[in-house]
């Protein structure tokens, strides 16, 4: 049976004062300054932030902070999502397992869909219940189950994190957003305030991007919101906002918000708890107002005092407000430099008769930089010729597999298609569009090969979809997989499809059909005739191999 929140509060307050001093001389021995001093800082930094900039992008007496605090707590309390991290979390009285539950869903969190993370999230937790489980496991298991989630240094950074907190810091996770950013490998600004506030209950703000739409949009704040100077300003903003009963409720809350109602590009404003605090939607209904015939005059509507070629909140005088996109004129954000593109030859090596069924080889990457430590078919870079590019492929897998028949390295599509129409795989990462010319080798009638150096490995079919590669692989076997004899299903067009399964054309369709079909001939020497024809096309195809 769930125990009452507020008891789990009250538990978890006489947690975190026998915490306090473990936490203050693990601070005091990193040369943090003292908290009074920190909290003066603070206090004085807010003072200057609002003393910068124009009222009109601030809330600015009590009672609106009050209203905005108690009508998203209420909707949330109303509407918040059931997620496993949120059960854990609620129903936890042990302060390190809790924050544990907390961290590791803020970190898969990051850049990725709810609805991708939930199934990750319990693996993950069923595998690693603790952070003294997660400690004494492998990066080679981290990656595994990480494999499909993206961003791959995250589960090697949360992991590094939960073997400095058993190592070094007696199994106790940090309390404050301060000393969480500090102590703990890979935990930034904003991940080290949603666990300190949700797990701890520290009343202090967190910034992401579904805050940064929700806050730009309640103050009218038209700026490129990933600047110094808006990021700052947002941090403030949500510092001020935080409820300070109810700090970890009211950071969801907000997150929660800007994920189901107030969305990038189709806002459910009727549906939001805050609109009548919101300087968009009021600016929305200004304009209605202005452009209905029947009420003369401009509506009592408060805009932003300052002249827009001062006030850096508001948006660029060349980025006039557009009323047909609503309250989605904000935020706005510089344009993204497009990601560097690269060229990669990758083949899939495969030996069909080894014992214990047909085998791939796979081959580990370097331990840092990108999807490091994970495993991934041999490649090189490619290069604009395809004759080096062939010979530095062959090169590479030669010096894992040892000699190999150079004339069976075939670049997959030439089989079924002309030379032009050869099968590549694009994959975009974060900041790199990497094509792959994907390459097949299959090692028919000869010994098998045992033996291969370390960071290179043997896999069945069925083990490779299980161990830790990346995405990009699995596209890149796809390829292979329907690129095997008989098949040809590399490409949209190369797909075939059983009578059963065609659909029947109609009359029209028919009509078409008949009148550019093809001539067969019917007599039996035009026949024999059009099948040496078609032979010797087939032979030409497969001398391009």
């Amino acid at each position: 049976m769930k125990k009452p929140q507020a008891a789990v509060r009250s538990r978890l307050r006489k947690q975190a004062s026998r915490q306090e001093g473990r936490e203050k001389r693990v601070l005091s021995s990193s040369q943090v300054k003292p908290s009074t001093a920190a909290g003066l800082a603070k206090r004085q930094e807010e003072a200057a932030w609002q003393a910068s900039v124009s009222s009109y992008h601030l809330f600015r007496d009590t009672a609106e902070v009050m209203a905005f605090r108690e009508n998203l707590l209420n909707w949330y309390d109303r509407e918040k999502r059931d997620l496993p991290w949120r059960r854990l979390a609620e129903g936890e009285v042990d302060l390190d397992r809790r924050a544990y539950a907390v961290w590791v869903s803020e970190v898969m969190l990051q850049q990725t869909q709810v609805a991708t993370v939930i199934d990750y999230y319990t693996r993950w937790m069923q595998k690693w219940p603790t952070l003294q489980d997660l400690a004494s496991a492998s990066l080679e298991e981290v990656n595994q189950l990480w494999a499909g989630l993206g961003y791959y240094s995250r589960g090697r950074r949360l992991q590094q994190g939960a073997r400095k907190v058993v190592e070094e810091l007696g199994g106790h996770v940090p309390h404050t957003a301060e000393s969480l950013q500090r102590l703990l490998p890979g935990v930034g600004r904003y991940t080290a305030g949603a666990i300190a506030s949700i797990a701890f209950g520290q009343a202090t703000g967190v910034v992401d991007g579904n805050v940064i739409r929700v806050l730009c949009r309640v103050r009218a704040i038209g700026a490129d919101s990933s600047s110094t100077l808006v990021s700052q300003h947002l941090w403030g903003l949500s510092q001020q906002l935080v409820d300070p009963a109810r700090p970890g409720d009211f950071n969801q809350a907000a997150m929660e918000l800007g994920a189901l109602v107030c969305t990038p590009q189709h806002p459910r404003c009727s549906q939001c708890p805050v609109r009548s605090l919101c300087r968009a939607h009021q600016k929305v209904e200004r304009g209605k107002l202005l452009a209905s015939q029947s009420l003369p005059g401009s509506p009592d509507v408060e805009e932003c005092a300052s002249s827009t070629e001062q006030c850096q909140l508001c948006a660029h005088p060349t980025e006039p407000w557009d009323q047909t996109l609503g309250v989605t004129n904000f935020p706005r954000k510089a344009s993204r430099r497009p990601p560097r593109e690269e060229r990669s030859a990758i083949c899939v090596l495969e030996q069909p008769r080894a014992p214990g069924g047909p085998q791939i080889l796979l081959v580990q990457r370097p331990s840092s930089g990108l999807l490091a430590g994970l495993w991934e078919f041999p490649s090189v870079t490619a290069e604009a010729s395809g004759r080096c590019q062939h010979e530095a492929l062959l090169q590479e897998l030669q010096s894992w597999a040892g000699p190999l028949p150079a004339s069976h390295l075939q670049h997959l599509g030439q089989a079924c298609f002309s030379p032009l129409t050869l099968l590549q795989v694009v994959h975009t990462f974060s900041h790199i569009k990497l094509t792959y010319q994907v390459y097949g080798l299959a090692l028919e009638g000869q010994t098998p090969v045992t033996i291969v150096p370390p960071g290179a490995r043997w896999l069945t079919r069925e083990e490779f979809h299980t161990a830790a590669v990346s995405t990009a692989m699995k596209k890149v076997f796809r390829v292979y997989e329907g690129q095997q004899p008989g098949i040809c299903k590399g490409s949209k067009r190369s797909q075939v499809s059983t009578p059963s399964s065609r659909k029947k054309p109609s009359p029209g369709q028919q009509l078409l059909d008949n009148f550019f079909r093809p001539l067969i001939p019917t007599d039996s020497s035009n026949l024999n005739k059009h099948k040496q024809e078609e032979q010797q096309m087939e032979r030409e195809k497969q001398a391009l191999c």
